[in-house]
């Protein structure tokens, strides 16, 4: 078996650090959604239903990779009666 050249380390090292806030805030969003499906006891398929979209972008929604507008984080907010992300 042959081992990688580049460590994690390393990896990680390349990350600038607007990139890793992005995804730290982009994973912090989708925790949120999946916090607030959980709380209301939905699955990818009702909220998808609920909210007129389809359960595969749902879970693209979810993978914490997904970059979201506001208009989507203003939907989500209103369909669920409580704030998806806090701006201080």
């Amino acid at each position: 078996m042959r081992r990688a050249k580049t460590s994690l380390r390393e990896l990680i090292g390349d990350i600038t650090p607007v990139e890793r806030a992005e995804a730290r805030l982009s994973f912090q969003i989708s925790n949120r959604i999946d916090a607030l499906m959980q709380e209301n006891g939905l699955s990818k398929k009702q909220l998808a239903e609920g909210i007129g979209k389809r359960p595969s972008e749902i879970t693209r929604w979810l993978s914490g990779e997904h970059n979201f507008t506001i208009s989507t984080l203003a939907m989500l907010s209103t369909f669920f009666g409580k704030p998806i992300i806090i701006v201080e």
